[in-house]
C-alpha cells in the first residue's frame, strides 16, 4: 500500500496543476516543494516577478504615453528599486496565498523541502533541517522547472554579474547594463531597464534576435529598442568579465570592451533534476538537465512522469499547466483529449510581441502559398486613443482554403488579442469569419476585421487575373 496514489515534486504551473487535477479525479495527492518556493521558479524567481516588474515600469516610466504627452513624461522622475519591488513583493505574496488555498481546498498534501529518489517508488524528503521523511506513491510526477545556465567561466556575484534571477536581487537600477544573450528573457529585461534609462548594450553571437519570430515585427522591435537607446552588438560573444569595485567590465571575443553597473547572462536555462538522483529510480538527464519523455509524459520508467520545463521545448508556463493536467489524467488512468494544438508565443518585451501558428519565412521555405493581411493600430480609433501608433497584426492566410496559417502581434495588448485568432484556428475557421464578425468600436480587436479585409482584398485581385 502507498502513501499516496500521485506524488509531484514541484509546485510550480505544472506540479499545480497535475496535483490539482489528480485531486480532482479523487485520488490522495502530495506535492513537495521548498520551505520558500511554493509556486516554484515561476512565482517566485520567473514568470511573475519580471511581468510584475515590467508592469511596474510601464506605469512608473510612462513609457505607453510618450506618444501622447511627450518623451520626458514619467509618472515618478527618480524610479528606485524599492518602487518596482513594492509591486513585485505585494503580487508574489498574494499569489503564494492563491496557490496555498488551492492546494488546501483540493486537500493536496505539502511535504515542504528537497525531494529525491529512494527507488522507483519512493521519495526522501530532506527538509534542510536534519529532519527526513519518506513517501511512497503509485505514480510520480516531476515538476522541478530549471535554473538560469551559468557558464563556468563566469565569476557570479549575483551583485555586479548576475543571471536573470538575481534582477529581483539588485541594490539600485543600474546606470549601464551589458545583457549577454538576446534571446526571450534577455531581450525583455533589456526593454524594461532601457525604459528605466539605463544604457543598455544587448550582446549576441548570432546574427539576429527572436529567429523564430516573425522578422519584419523583430525588425520593428529591434527599431523601438534602438529608440530607448539600446546598443546591439550581433555576431559577438562575452569572452570575459571583470568585477570592478564601481561596476564590471566585458570584454567580447573580437577584443572590444563594454564597461557597465551589471552584467546579466542570459544563457539559456538549466534543468533543476541534478538533485533527484535520478539513477535510482532508473532515469538520467541529458547535459541540460532535461529528461526525455513520450507523448503522455512518461519518462523511461512508466509510473514517473514529467512535465515543465524541466523536459525542455516549449518550457511556457502556460504549457507547462497543461502537460502537467494530461500527466495527471494519463497516471490516473482517465481518458483526456489533447488537441495538439500549437500554443501561441508570448514576449513581454517593451512592446510585447505574441504569435500563433508559422511565419512567412517558414511558410516560403515549406512552399505553401499564402497572403498576408495587415492591420496596423495608427489606423484604429483605440490605437489613436491609447498613443500606439507603431502596434501591427499580421493574418498569414491560405491561398488554397482560406485558413488562417500564422497570426502576428506587435504592440499594445498583444498577448491578449492572439488568443482571437488561436480560437479561430482551433475551431478550424476561415479568414471570412473575420470578415464577416462584428467587433467593438473602438477597439484593437477590430484589428481583425481590418487584417482580414486586407488579406481577402488581395485575394480577390489574384482571382481576378487568374
Amino acid at each position: 500500500m502507498y502513501d499516496f496514489d500521485v506524488l509531484v515534486i514541484g509546485s510550480g504551473p505544472g506540479g499545480q496543476k497535475a496535483a490539482i487535477a489528480a485531486a480532482k479525479l479523487g485520488r490522495r495527492v502530495a506535492i513537495i516543494e521548498r520551505t520558500d518556493m511554493i509556486g516554484g521558479v515561476c512565482l517566485n524567481t520567473g514568470t511573475i516577478p519580471s511581468k510584475t516588474l515590467r508592469e511596474a515600469v510601464m506605469y512608473l516610466t510612462g513609457v505607453n504615453q510618450h506618444e501622447m504627452y511627450g518623451q520626458s513624461y514619467r509618472v515618478k522622475d527618480e524610479i528606485t528599486i524599492a518602487d518596482l519591488a513594492a509591486r513585485t513583493h505585494h503580487v508574489v505574496s498574494r499569489e503564494i496565498d492563491v496557490v496555498r488555498s488551492q492546494l488546501s481546498r483540493n486537500r493536496v498534501a505539502i511535504l515542504t523541502g528537497t525531494g529525491y529518489f529512494i527507488d522507483p517508488h519512493v521519495i526522501e524528503v530532506d527538509d534542510g533541517g536534519g529532519r527526513l521523511q519518506r513517501a511512497s506513491a503509485e505514480a510520480i510526477v516531476i515538476a522541478t522547472g530549471t535554473r538560469p545556465a551559468r557558464p563556468a567561466t563566469v565569476e557570479f556575484d549575483d551583485r555586479t554579474i548576475i543571471d536573470s534571477d538575481g534582477i529581483v536581487n539588485l541594490e539600485r537600477v543600474p546606470r549601464s547594463m551589458v545583457v549577454a544573450g538576446a534571446g526571450v528573457i534577455g531581450i525583455e529585461y533589456a526593454s524594461m531597464f532601457a525604459a528605466l534609462g539605463t544604457k543598455v548594450t544587448v550582446v549576441e553571437q548570432r546574427d539576429r534576435m527572436l529567429e523564430f519570430c516573425d522578422i519584419e515585427v523583430v525588425e520593428a522591435l529591434k527599431y523601438h529598442l534602438r529608440d530607448l537607446a539600446v546598443t546591439f552588438r550581433f555576431g559577438e560573444t562575452v569572452a570575459s568579465v571583470e568585477s570592478r569595485p564601481e561596476g564590471a567590465i566585458a570584454t567580447l571575443k573580437s577584443g572590444k570592451k563594454i564597461p557597465a553597473d551589471t552584467v546579466m547572462y542570459s544563457a539559456g536555462r538549466q534543468g533543476m533534476s541534478d538533485e533527484l538522483r535520478l539513477g535510482d529510480a532508473g532515469l538520467a538527464a541529458d547535459s541540460r538537465g532535461r529528461i526525455g519523455v513520450d507523448e503522455f509524459f512518461r519518462t523511461a520508467v512508466p509510473h514517473i512522469y514529467a512535465v515543465g520545463d524541466v523536459i525542455g521545448f516549449p518550457a511556457l508556463a502556460a504549457t507547462s499547466m497543461e502537460q502537467g493536467r494530461l500527466a495527471a489524467h494519463h497516471a490516473c488512468g482517465e481518458p483526456f483529449s489533447a488537441t495538439g494544438q500549437t500554443p501561441p508565443i508570448g514576449i513581454y518585451s517593451l512592446p510585447e510581441i505574441s504569435f500563433i501558428g508559422r511565419t512567412e519565412d517558414q511558410l516560403t521555405a515549406d512552399s505553401v502559398p499564402f497572403e498576408v493581411g495587415v492591420s496596423r493600430y495608427r489606423e484604429l480609433a483605440r490605437g489613436q486613443i491609447i498613443g500606439d501608433s507603431y502596434g501591427v497584426l499580421k493574418l498569414l492566410v491560405s491561398l488554397a482554403d482560406r485558413s488562417l496559417l500564422g497570426v502576428h502581434v506587435f504592440g499594445t495588448g498583444a498577448t491578449e488579442l492572439v488568443h482571437i485568432g488561436q480560437a479561430v484556428m482551433g475551431c478550424g475557421g476561415t479568414v471570412d469569419y473575420l470578415v464577416d464578425a462584428v467587433f467593438n468600436y473602438p477597439t484593437l480587436a477590430e484589428s481583425y476585421k481590418v487584417a482580414a479585409l486586407d488579406a481577402t482584398n488581395k485575394m480577390r485581385e489574384i482571382a481576378r487575373f487568374s
